[in-house]
Formats: C-alpha cells, sequence, structure tokens
C-alpha cells in the first residue's frame, strides 16, 4: 500500500455524486460481511446516518485487517501499511481524496464525507491507528490502566464517533459515556476471544492480576480451565459489567431515530458477556456467539421499543 492524493477536493468529491453512491456501496458489503455483531443494530438507523455509520465501520474494520488479518503479510509490511493508512488518513483530514490504492481505496469518498458532514475530531482516528500498532507489537499490559487505554483506542474512540454520527447532546459528559460503552464492549471482546489471542501470542489482561488469581498465559492458550482460571474470568465479568453500568445514559443522550441501534448493540454485547459469565470455561473450549437469529430478534424488539416511546410522546 502507498500512500497518494487525487487532488481532488472533498466538496469535487462531493458533487461527484456516482462515485461517494459507489463508495458508501462498497462500505456496506464491507460491514454486511464483517460486522456480524454491529450490523444488526446499523441497519436500524435512518439514512444518511446508516451509510456513514457504515464508512466508519469499514474504515475500522480494514484499519483493524493491516495488524490482525491471515493474509501472509509480514510485519515489515504490516509495519509500511499502517504508515500509508495515516497518511490517506491525513490527506482526507487536509481536505483532499486520496487517490484508489492497495486493498480497498473504495472506502475514501465516504469516510472524507463523513469527516466533513458529522465534524469527527481527526484525534480518534490518530488514536484508533495507535491501537493497531499496539497489537503489531503483540500488546502485553501489567496493569488495567494500560488495558484501558489500549481499550480506549480500539473501541472508545468508536464509540466516541459514533455519538458524533448519531447526534448528541451533554457534551464533555456524554464523549465520557461513549468512551466507557466502548470499553465495555471491548472488554467483552477480550473476554470472548481469550483463547485465540493467547494462541497468537497476545494475552491482553493485565498480567499482574492474571498472577495473582494463579493463571498462566500457557494455561490459557492450551485451553485448561481450572477453579482459579473460573474465579479470574468472573472477576473480569463483574469489570466489564461496571463499564455497561456506568455508560447506562448514554442512550438518554444520542438522538432519538439513533437509540435503537445503540439499544440492540448494547444488549447484543451484553448477551455475549451475560453468555460467558454463565459458563467462565466455555472461553476455552469455543468462541461464544448469539444466533443470527437472537441478534434479529434483539434488534427488532430495540425498534418496536423506539416506536412505542415515539407513539407515546
Amino acid at each position: 500500500m502507498t500512500a497518494a492524493s487525487s487532488g481532488i477536493s472533498l466538496l469535487a468529491a462531493d458533487d461527484d455524486s456516482a462515485l461517494l453512491r459507489a463508495s458508501a456501496e462498497r462500505c456496506g458489503v464491507i460491514t454486511r460481511v464483517a460486522a456480524r455483531n454491529f450490523y444488526h443494530g446499523l441497519k436500524l438507523l435512518p439514512e444518511p446516518k446508516r451509510s456513514q455509520m457504515y464508512a466508519l465501520y469499514a474504515y475500522m474494520r480494514l484499519l483493524d485487517d493491516i495488524a490482525d488479518e491471515d493474509d501472509g503479510r509480514s510485519r515489515a509490511r504490516r509495519v509500511e501499511d499502517l504508515a500509508a493508512w495515516r497518511e490517506l488518513t491525513g490527506e482526507v483530514f487536509a481536505g483532499r481524496l486520496p487517490d484508489a490504492v492497495g486493498g480497498d481505496p473504495g472506502i475514501w469518498p465516504a469516510v472524507a464525507d463523513l469527516v466533513r458532514r458529522r465534524a469527527v475530531p481527526r484525534h480518534l482516528f490518530d488514536a484508533a491507528i495507535a491501537g493497531q500498532q499496539q497489537d503489531l507489537d503483540a500488546p502485553a499490559f501489567d496493569t488495567f490502566d494500560e488495558l484501558h487505554e489500549y481499550c480506549y483506542r480500539v473501541a472508545g474512540v468508536v464509540g466516541v464517533a459514533s455519538v458524533y454520527v448519531w447526534g448528541f447532546n451533554g457534551g464533555a459528559d456524554t464523549i465520557d459515556l461513549a468512551v466507557k460503552r466502548g470499553v465495555a464492549f471491548q472488554l467483552t471482546n477480550i473476554l470472548r476471544d481469550l483463547r485465540a489471542d493467547a494462541a497468537l501470542g497476545r494475552t491482553y489482561l493485565p498480567r499482574a492480576e492474571l498472577a495473582a488469581a494463579g493463571v498462566t498465559p500457557e494455561q490459557i492458550a492450551e485451553g485448561r480451565a481450572d477453579d482459579r482460571f473460573v474465579e479470574m474470568v468472573r472477576s473480569q465479568v463483574a469489570r466489564a459489567e461496571s463499564y455497561y453500568a456506568a455508560s447506562a445514559a448514554l442512550e438518554g443522550r444520542i438522538d432519538a431515530d439513533s437509540r435503537p441501534t445503540l439499544a440492540a448493540m448494547t444488549e447484543i454485547y451484553h448477551g455475549l458477556l451475560k453468555k460467558i459469565a454463565r459458563d467462565p470455561a466455555r472461553v476455552l473450549r469455543e468462541r461464544v456467539s448469539l444466533s443470527v437469529f437472537n441478534k434479529l430478534w434483539i434488534a427488532a424488539r430495540a425498534k418496536r421499543a423506539e416506536r412505542a416511546v415515539r407513539v407515546r410522546g
């Protein structure tokens, strides 16, 4: 991947509706294929918020793939691709449309449109890129403060960018709630992927806490569950639950037409956490998930609840 600019201004890109439509369609395809937990909630959004969230997801998905996709790239190549991605992002924030380059150039007009129309701050994208750089370095965290910083970079910033798309009130307090909800999602992800990550040499849970619990990364990678492991997972579940609870006011801070999406996404992720809580050792046997039917039911229920509130109002 090499970075380049077409010299096309974002205004000109906006005028070229065919270019933007094609880019938005590409982002929608990426989201539909890859966003197994988010897609059912994102579909509930009205346009143009739906397409803007697809653009945000596609950007974050392809960025994540630079660090994680099992595609045979060397680490050196991934470092180069991440640097190029940073340059391409800079082009967007400089008001220029990046050239078609590398693996998936079709997202950039939609990303540029998202950034311009929703005024999403650049520092969120910079933090997300920094999070993927950590993944390239096979992260290991000694303390929860270190893990929290990582969770902010790979998930908290996505929560904040999302509320810029959805519309929100409450200023900095709402931004803090969005960060907490993103951290709750990421802590859930970490527990769900515990064994798979350990097999790749990545142990995201704080090493000091693992040591205090008498659990080793090798034990996790080998899938050996004992009472100490179960208790350790329960303590991590409790921490994640505290972040869901601390961000409970977020739904009331975003625009009404976006609340079903947030409610559905949260119920799906919270449902994963509750499933882990019922059988902590399960994370060493399989990747915990909800069925497609369950996700569809959650999304439909969120939409019905929003309609009921609108009717009462």
